[in-house]
């Protein structure tokens, strides 16, 4: 009876907490923009946006420049645009994004995704990952500092061949060339931004003509700067996914670092290759540096509440007379699985799937099979849901025999009680030899049920982690399975049912069990009011699937045990 207890209070402990977290999606707590911070050694500007303090001070300590000092004045290369604030932009339109390139350091300053709406019902409007305005700062900028850095002292004024660029069809790469010349004569710098069809990764390579008779030397760095303004890809429903930095390192595959965790302090240290990113609901921002290269990754920020996620790679050399070239890499898009494993090791771990990663991936593999032939998400949530139960069919079994034992010995544990009385030592030994003469193991019930939680909770870490979950249409009022049921006929189906599966279910002898037992439906249906439609979907079909199972089970176990009575 403790066991029962334990895992009734468990039960309502955990629906504590689910109520908690969609009290908390629904009224998020406010950033407190006017809190008081220490500090900084580094004095933000008002132009923040094209400052020279923007970029790294670090770089890794075998690099020449380590102690580099950038707090100055603007870099002067024959423009003052370094400091304007009205800078100069170059559009950028391939089929999948949509980016606008400030020529003031080369930086990307607002990056849309046409193949992702920004809301359903509105077709010409993409969602924006990054974006500088008004409200929102969160822009990827890239450059050169170190000894021959064009960005020591104020980012680099690029010039460009033409304000706007589009990959046509028919073609399949574009490459865009942002030129500027470096402070040290007979030096030119060469940004180069190459797309792809169909691929959210861009490539970025810092091309260094030297015509000096001098080696020239630089570190280049590729670094994330964000506000802490809330989630956009979250438009409702319950579950609230991290929301941060991210990184990776030779002693943990994947680091999440939050605003928090910032304001403890700086982050930073060196590996070969890894990456930087910020993760948010179904989209990822992430800086990939050479493999080969040692590099450094820190996690800051200024004065002013900005954040940033950076890296900066060891020093790299071009000799008199000749070109080099040093390459980056940085994505923007959905979080894809398989995209993300391609680019760079552990970069897939940014779906997050908590600690259960080792079993969502394969069911994540198994859902993308069914929907890539069914083509309705919807339908996928279902009948991937019939293959686990079908998977557990045994263990369900075992369960219900359990459940089915327990419902005959209960009028004879209640002649148990009633005989027994206070004799509390003498009840508790009769009941063990009823459940040994009934053949019952009440723990049969409640073991295959906590075997199967591990899948049925990574199940849920998929759903709510699958980008194409996003805006995927099911049937009739259903047109966005990541969002909450419109009309909330989905969670109160699943309340239904879970009282349906209780009524079907052996009552618990203690009546205040019985009451809390009768109550949890209708919590429930509170708590799943709140989640997306894609989620209560999977619940509602396995609850169903519970109750057909429960009941053809059940139903056979009767007849044998009436057939063994004969």
């Amino acid at each position: 009876m403790d066991l029962t207890k334990f895992f009734l209070y468990t039960s309502l402990a955990a629906i504590t907490y689910l109520m908690l977290l969609a009290w908390q999606d629904d009224y998020p707590p406010l950033l407190d923009s006017g809190r008081t911070q220490e500090p900084s050694s580094i004095q933000i500007p008002e132009n923040a946006a094209t400052s020279a303090t923007d970029i790294p001070t670090v770089v890794p300590s075998s690099a020449p420049g380590a102690d580099l000092d950038i707090s100055g004045t603007s870099q002067t290369n024959g423009s003052s645009n370094a400091t304007s604030n009205s800078p100069r932009l170059v559009s950028i339109e391939t089929d999948t994004l949509e980016l606008n390139i400030d020529l003031s350091g080369g930086d990307i300053v607002q990056l849309a995704l046409p193949k992702y709406l920004k809301q359903i019902d509105v077709t010409d409007d993409p969602f924006m990952v990054l974006e500088e305005s008004q409200g929102r700062n969160y822009v990827a900028q890239s450059g050169l500092i170190g000894t021959n850095g064009i960005d020591n002292a104020g980012r680099a004024d690029y010039q460009t061949s033409a304000p706007y660029y589009r990959l046509e069809d028919g073609e399949n790469t574009l490459t865009v060339d942002l030129v500027t010349p470096a402070p040290d004569p007979g030096v030119t710098v060469t940004k180069r931004y190459s797309f792809t069809r169909d691929s959210y990764l861009i490539d970025i390579s810092f091309i260094i003509d030297n015509r000096s008779s001098q080696t020239w030397q630089a570190n280049a760095f590729g670094q994330i700067k964000r506000d802490g303004f809330d989630d956009p890809g979250t438009a409702g429903g319950f579950g609230r996914t991290f929301l941060g930095f991210v990184t990776t390192s030779g002693d943990d595959p994947y680091i999440k670092i939050d605003f928090d965790d910032i304001e403890d302090g700086t982050e930073t240290f060196d590996m070969d290759g890894g990456w930087i990113g910020f993760s948010q609901h179904y989209f990822l921002s992430a800086w990939i540096p050479v493999a080969e290269s040692l590099n450094r990754f820190t996690t800051r920020r200024n004065n002013i509440n900005q954040y940033f996620g950076e890296f900066t790679s060891s020093a790299f050399s071009v000799a008199p007379g000749t070109q080099a070239s040093h390459n980056l890499q940085f994505y923007a898009g959905p979080k894809d699985q398989y995209a993300l494993a391609e680019i760079s090791p552990n970069l897939e771990l940014t779906i997050d799937y908590g600690f259960l990663y080792f079993l969502a991936a394969p069911i994540y593999w198994l859902l993308d099979l069914i929907n890539s032939s069914i083509g309705n998400f919807g339908i996928s949530i279902i009948l991937l849901t019939v293959v686990v139960k079908g998977l557990f069919y045994k263990l369900s079994e075992t369960q219900y025999k359990s459940m089915a034992g327990m419902r005959r010995a209960a009028p004879k544990m209640q002649q148990l009680k009633d005989r027994y009385g206070d004799d509390k030592m003498g009840m508790q030994k009769a009941i063990m030899e009823l459940y040994k003469k009934e053949k019952v193991n009440p723990l049969g019930g409640c073991l295959p049920m906590l075997a199967q939680m591990p899948v049925f909770i990574g199940i849920y870490w998929v759903l709510l982690e699958s980008v194409e979950l996003r805006h995927a249409p099911f049937m009739l009022w259903l047109t966005d399975l990541s969002v909450r049921d419109p009309l909330f006929i989905l969670p109160l189906l699943m309340g239904a049912t879970m009282f349906l599966q209780m009524k079907l279910s052996p009552a618990p002898p203690d009546p205040m069990q019985a009451k809390v037992m009768q109550i949890m439906p209708i919590m429930m249906t509170g708590i799943f009011l709140f989640f997306p439609a894609g989620l209560v979907l999977y619940w509602l079909t396995n609850a169903v699937l519970g109750i057909l199972q429960q009941w053809y089970i059940t139903r056979k176990l009767e007849a044998a045990y009436e057939a063994g009575k004969r």
